[in-house]
């Protein structure tokens, strides 16, 4: 089912900038796992829930958070956001896969003569290591890393970034996003949003504020695009 209203025409789309975890690859349950163990290991217990409650939130703002909550000793937060990336790089390296219709979105994108990106919380080695699993790093022109802003998720800063390096101003870009962090980030920088939300957070009123709620990212589709104000197809 495709939910929501799309944004009048009065800006030409000239740009679709991606989130990763959850959008491309089905990484969210790898973060989970990975959260959990380190945290348990250093005596924090932390649930499914728990961890859901940082989805598209920077891996070090979600250190801190927990280390604000439940505070531990001998291991260094960064320490910490190091462990529990690595499990997750090594996961991406070994086992990643696409999740459903992202190539083929991707695809659509670059056939409509629109820029690409991808603008995620997660550091730039696992962005790196995502795009070489997946073989899309010749369809991005330009990734960006919330790690590497002032602000991660849900400010617009990363959001802001890509636009700034594709050169296309925020109004013209479509983001695509899963979690309410990422659909509040992509809306404060002034961005039209499709949300494919995760299962655990369908209900939750603040995707409202996304342009259009999709099922799948396979309805990403050309038709799509041009409701959203891509003119110039070609």
């Amino acid at each position: 089912m495709i939910s929501g209203e799309a944004s009048p025409r009065a800006t030409v789309l000239g740009a679709v900038i991606f989130d990763m975890d959850g959008v491309l690859i089905d990484t969210e349950p790898v973060w989970r796992r990975a959260e959990m163990e380190v945290f348990g290991s250093l005596g924090v217990a932390l649930s499914e829930a728990d961890c859901r409650e940082t989805m598209g939130v920077r891996i070090d703002d979600v250190v801190r958070l927990w280390f604000a909550r439940k505070p531990w000793t001998g291991v260094p937060v960064e320490e910490v956001a190091r462990r529990i990336l690595a499990a997750v790089v090594d996961h991406v390296r070994d086992h990643g896969e696409p999740l459903e219709g992202a190539l083929a979105a991707l695809a659509t994108v670059r056939a409509a003569g629109l820029r690409c990106a991808v603008a995620s919380s997660s550091p730039p080695t696992l962005i790196a290591a995502v795009l070489e699993k997946l073989g899309i790093a010749a369809q991005v022109d330009v990734t960006c890393s919330a790690e590497q802003e002032a602000h991660g998720k849900p400010a617009p800063d990363v959001y802001l970034r890509a636009a700034s390096l594709l050169g296309i101003e925020p109004a013209a870009c479509l983001a695509v996003e899963d979690s309410v962090n990422g659909v509040l980030s992509a809306r404060a920088a002034a961005m039209r949003c499709v949300v494919i939300p995760d299962a655990f957070a369908v209900a939750d009123p603040r995707l409202a504020a996304a342009t259009l709620q999709l099922e799948s990212l396979s309805q990403l589709d050309r038709p799509l695009l041009e409701s959203l104000g891509a003119d110039y197809l070609l």
